[in-house]
């Protein structure tokens, strides 16, 4: 599948996916400093954007890139896994974090988590498709945020408690960039080789996974 001729915003949604996602998966420790707001955060208001901001700008690069009726199946199973885990994370979150509680934890650490992640594998994976084998960048600019999806991969995979999931996807899509190295599909080495790289040795490091909120990094 190759991107056809004077569509060439396909890749820029493409970019601005990428770029939503780094920022946004990163809410939750870059928006702290603004407070609460009643028994909630403005963090946790601002978080309810996130999926509107990840899955539109996703949905934009593969409409405009014509890609086939199979990777949208592909694409919308993950944005509806992506949504439920992403809003079952924000709200048991924001109630964990002024009533503490064993259920809040379980729908926020555990269920939210792995459903958000998974749902977010999906949605790459439906870029990856469409787009992997199309022509690949002439310059070095995509690298910047390639690096920023392995430093975000291996953040939300350690803080949430996903990390041998989030090794065996990097890892997965560390080979099909490998397979797909002479078009596009070579930024997603980049972009996943260095989670694995940084999870592994972060649990050998620790012999474990601990989060770093936990050991009092942020």
């Amino acid at each position: 599948m190759t991107i056809l001729p004077g569509r060439p915003h396909a890749r820029r949604w493409l970019a601005a996916t990428v770029a939503l996602y780094i920022v946004t998966h990163h809410l939750g420790f870059a928006l702290a400093p603004l407070g609460d707001v009643g028994h909630t955060s403005w963090a946790d208001w601002i978080d309810i954007l996130t999926p509107y901001a990840v899955l539109l700008t996703a949905a934009a690069a593969l409409h405009a890139s014509r890609t086939r009726p199979r990777v949208w199946v592909l694409y919308l199973v993950g944005a509806i896994t992506y949504t439920e885990g992403h809003g079952i994370h924000l709200a048991a979150n924001s109630v964990y974090n002024f009533q503490p509680g064993p259920t809040a934890h379980l729908w926020d650490e555990t269920v939210g988590h792995y459903l958000w992640y998974a749902g977010t594998t999906l949605v790459f994976a439906a870029l990856a498709v469409a787009f992997a084998r199309t022509p690949a960048p002439r310059t070095w600019l995509h690298l910047p945020l390639s690096l920023g999806v392995a430093i975000t991969w291996t953040t939300n995979s350690i803080e949430g408690t996903t990390a041998f999931m989030g090794i065996a996807v990097a890892a997965a899509f560390t080979v099909y960039g490998w397979r797909t190295r002479f078009g596009l599909g070579r930024v997603l080495i980049p972009a996943f080789a260095p989670a694995v790289v940084m999870l592994v040795a972060y649990g050998i490091w620790y012999r474990g996974f601990p989060q770093p909120s936990n050991m009092g990094w942020i």
